[in-house]
């Protein structure tokens, strides 16, 4: 089979697959064990470092990975979901997985996990596990699909465990409340491994740190507080603008700076209160890493956190993808990740005016929307809204969105059936010191990006 054929068959053969990304949430891990052992169980050849968590945890996996390559380490990373090729969650300093790699383990592991009746997701991390293994990567950074008690990478004994936020999403599964939903996350915190809280989970907000705190006590694992740990002292956003001849001052770039206890100043491109969470997460997990003999200077790091989408590949978080117009595309896909991107965008809009702004927007239909909407810029007078799909089953369709929008007050919007539709019409009338923004979904994204890249070549 070809590379694309061996990726159809998984995407059909796996039978509760959707091009989600996704795990099928299994009542167990029965299967995956079987899978494991069948490979060897290759996840115990290399460290792990285990991250769970609402949002964020793609980030710091990336964040880490790329310090981590930086120091030396021949490290493995393994997130989801892809955005444009599947082989994207899997990879190795910064290099994807090959597909003759994907084609073999498919074509000689598939007579045995076809009775085993496993998910893609399964499939995928047994795959990822494995290649690992046989590239010799000596500590791989291991994002969870979805919850954690009962997801398919919880079969690894990590050497570190992250959880990065906690935040109402997948209630369908993972529960309606925080305490439930910290619940399914803690299942990541093993006997006697230390855990880093993210900087988002305070003991003062709410009932989650004591659930996890009460998980780790049962587990007798450490936990280091990114919040407690004031690792990050202060962490700040430097704007780049021009003025146009109109005299209007617009944005067309931004960078943050922070300064850290053992690093000193540290630039990323990551920025925002998302940013500052995802640094001091990071710098906690850092400085845990470092007392089980991991080494990192401070160069290490300054060069992981500016060149994280060089070295990982890390795209659609707050990613610019042009200057003028400002386009930013960020898959943030929950109440918690639109908070961020609201205060992101009112932070822009103070430090330079926009002219208008545009925002093509798609969401999954399990999401929580009614939740959404108070953070959308809907009273923006400026503001239009592009409302879309991705081409994958579980997108809300077009219309339905903006219904939903609707019945919240007036909106300057319209439905678009396709991503593309979408783009183009943003497109065609954006600005020089306009704002677009291009996301609700990494579908969404996954979509726009290529669509976009095009459409700079074509111009």
């Amino acid at each position: 089979m070809s590379y694309q054929e061996t990726l159809q068959y998984l995407y059909t053969a796996t039978p509760v697959f959707e091009k989600t990304g996704i795990s099928a949430y299994k009542p167990g891990l029965a299967t995956m064990e079987t899978l494991s052992t069948h490979c060897g169980h290759p996840h115990a050849a290399y460290h792990t470092i285990h991250v769970a968590g609402t949002n964020g945890k793609g980030s710091v996996c990336h964040l880490l990975a790329a310090v981590l390559s930086s120091a030396g380490y021949k490290v493995g990373l393994y997130t989801s979901p892809h955005l444009v090729d599947f082989r994207e969650r899997i990879q190795v300093n910064g290099q994807w997985i090959p597909e003759n790699y994907v084609i073999d383990f498919v074509d000689s592991y598939k007579s045995f996990f076809e009775p085993l009746n496993p998910s893609f997701f399964e499939v995928t991390t047994a795959l990822a596990f494995s290649y690992f293994r046989d590239a010799g990567v000596e500590v791989a950074v291991i994002e969870t699909g979805l919850g954690g008690r009962l997801d398919s990478t919880n079969i690894i004994s990590p050497v570190l465990s992250i959880i990065t936020a906690i935040g109402r999403d997948h209630t369908n599964l993972l529960g309606e409340d925080p305490e439930a939903i910290a619940s399914e996350k803690a299942g990541i915190i093993k006997h006697k491994v230390p855990v880093v809280l993210g900087y988002d989970i305070r003991s003062d907000r709410d009932g989650v740190y004591g659930i996890l705190q009460e998980r780790a006590k049962d587990c007798n694992a450490a936990i280091h507080s990114a919040w407690d740990d004031k690792q990050l002292c202060r962490f700040y956003t430097d704007f780049s603008t021009v003025t146009n001849p109109a005299g209007r001052t617009y944005i067309t770039a931004a960078e943050s700076c922070f300064d850290s206890r053992l690093y000193g100043r540290i630039h990323t491109s990551l920025t925002g209160e998302a940013g500052r969470a995802n640094a001091a997460t990071v710098l906690t997990a850092l400085g845990v890493l470092t007392s089980q003999g991991f080494t990192f200077t401070h160069q290490h790091v300054a060069e992981g956190f500016a060149h994280v989408d060089r070295l990982t590949g890390l795209k659609g978080r707050w990613q610019q993808l042009s200057s003028c117009p400002l386009v930013i595309c960020d898959g943030g896909h929950n109440a918690d990740a639109w908070k961020h991107i609201k205060e992101q965008i009112v932070a822009y809009d103070k430090r330079g005016r926009f002219g208008r702004l545009h925002f093509v927007l798609g969401f999954s239909a399990d999401k929580d929307i009614e939740a959404i909407i108070p953070y959308l810029p809907l009273s923006y007078s400026s503001a239009v809204f592009y409302f879309t799909q991705a081409s994958v089953s579980r997108a809300l369709e077009a219309h339905t969105l903006l219904d939903k929008i609707k019945a919240h007050g007036a909106v300057n919007g319209k439905a678009y059936p396709t991503v593309a539709e979408a783009l183009a019409e943003a497109l065609g009338v954006v600005e020089q010191e306009d704002f677009l923004f291009i996301g609700g979904s990494f579908f969404v994204v996954g979509e726009a990006l290529p669509l976009f890249e095009r459409f700079k070549v074509n111009t």
